[in-house]
């Protein structure tokens, strides 16, 4: 903090944490933190001026190899179809991706993720060997693929490095075609501390226990305990009724009942899905501080369910949401599902607010920005002083945001229409996204559509 100025846009409507502000000065120095928002400013000579400013949003949950699966699995099997034959297909398709083709998508993930406005993600990485199931001669080698896509596209990252030991509940071996998955405590403890060199302004690194079916309690322990405290942890739960009924059969537990009870959660923990919980599990989750990653576009896609929304905002809880499997790259949809999901399950409208912010567009953004940036582990998730420089400058020419009241814009952006209404975007200080456009976008599709075309002859 405190470098050179570097930058600076004059907003005549920015978002801050307090609200919306008119006559907003934003600037940043080299480094690519935010070094001075004051509103009510007047605009400097020859800067450069935006109507409508929004802090870009974080992906909190993110599976990067995924987004080359898109659209290849929706075809009905011979029974009924579910997370678990979906999940037989994705481990057909994870044999054969090579590093250098993990880069390749992830980057075309990634820069379509900032078109879209996330300008952070948290890559819960688990593809760590080789197709025979062999480490690398790097151990991070598929790791250190995906942070160079980061760069390539500028985005930041949160890098979560997969504990991943078992196929089920009771230490359970793991099936041939999770080979490529397999991680102890150690392995996770070496690729963490061989990606500490580029922990840094864009970077972070945490670790993610894939599940409680995946890794067993002592393991998750183990590299909790020797982490620094600040890093995030990560993990699936509670995502489908089979694992709920798996853990009880298992524990007599339903699986965040047997969480909390073995392990000390608190707000550096992201308990992804959480799709089935009881009240009781709402009430832990929320006065632990930990951060519920929702997911609503691959839950619904994979027939999780729907997460208990109204309650768990009743009861305190902290929120963001990702990307996960990439049928989508698009925080407006997974903010609109997850306002939908509780319309059709509840039957009634405008679910998420609170007596304190009932535009439920702002309540949204805002609270998925304050959950995404502690989950991420970064300084995120506002234009204040101290954050990256991450912003979104919406297209103020577009209709759906003509004559719109400064209180209805985020309702127009999240309920309006299917265009993407983000027109720039700064991530880390850098302009990476200019007039709807990557700035490396011919490069980074070229390479992808190579990628797809070797995957797909397969």
């Amino acid at each position: 903090m405190g470098g050179a100025l570097s930058g600076c846009l004059f907003a005549r409507h920015a978002l801050l944490p307090q609200g919306w502000r008119r006559d907003v000065l934003l600037e940043w120095d080299a480094a690519g933190d935010l070094t001075a928002v004051a509103d009510n400013a007047a605009a400097p000579s020859g800067a450069e001026v935006a109507e409508y400013v929004l802090p870009g949003m974080v992906n909190l949950h993110s599976h990067a190899f995924q987004r080359a699966l898109g659209g290849m699995t929706e075809i009905a099997g011979d029974g009924p179809d579910s997370f678990w034959t979906w999940r037989e297909l994705m481990y057909r398709f994870a044999h054969h991706i090579t590093p250098q083709q993990m880069e390749s998508i992830a980057a075309q993930l990634f820069a379509e993720c900032l078109r879209h406005g996330y300008t952070a993600v948290c890559e819960f990485h688990y593809l760590q060997r080789d197709a025979a199931g062999a480490l690398y001669a790097r151990p991070a080698e598929t790791a250190e693929r995906v942070l160079a896509a980061a760069r390539l596209s500028g985005i930041g990252v949160t890098m979560l490095p997969v504990l991943y030991s078992h196929a089920g509940f009771g230490a359970q071996p793991l099936k041939p075609e999770q080979a490529r998955f397999r991680t102890g405590a150690d392995d996770v403890l070496r690729i963490v501390e061989a990606l500490a060199p580029q922990r840094g302004g864009q970077v972070e690194v945490g670790f993610a226990p894939h599940s409680l079916r995946a890794a067993e309690v002592a393991q998750i322990r183990a590299v909790a305990q020797a982490l620094p405290a600040d890093r995030p942890i990560h993990i699936h739960i509670a995502e489908q009724q089979g694992e709920v009924r798996q853990c009880l059969d298992y524990s007599g537990r339903r699986p965040v009942q047997y969480l909390y009870d073995q392990v000390d959660v608190d707000a550096r923990w992201c308990l992804v899905h959480a799709t089935h919980v009881q009240p009781d599990e709402v009430a832990l989750m929320a006065a632990s501080g930990a951060v519920a990653g929702l997911c609503p576009t691959t839950e619904a896609n994979l027939g999780d369910g729907l997460f208990p929304l109204a309650e768990f905002i009743a009861a305190g809880g902290r929120f963001g949401v990702g990307s996960d499997s990439h049928v989508s790259q698009s925080p407006v949809e997974e903010l609109r599902w997850l306002e939908y999901g509780q319309r059709l399950q509840r039957q009634q409208r405008n679910v998420a607010a609170t007596p304190d912010e009932r535009h439920v567009g702002d309540y949204l953004w805002q609270t998925a920005l304050r959950g995404g940036a502690q989950a991420a582990g970064r300084k995120l998730g506002a234009l204040a002083p101290g954050c990256r420089a991450d912003l979104l400058v919406l297209d103020d020419a577009h209709v759906n945001l003509c004559g719109v009241a400064i209180a209805d814009v985020l309702g127009s952006v999240l309920f309006c229409g299917n265009d993407n209404l983000v027109r720039d975007v700064l991530c880390g200080g850098q302009w990476q996204v200019r007039g709807g456009r990557h700035v490396a976008q011919d490069a980074i599709g070229g390479a992808y559509k190579r990628t797809l075309a070797q995957l797909r002859a397969l």
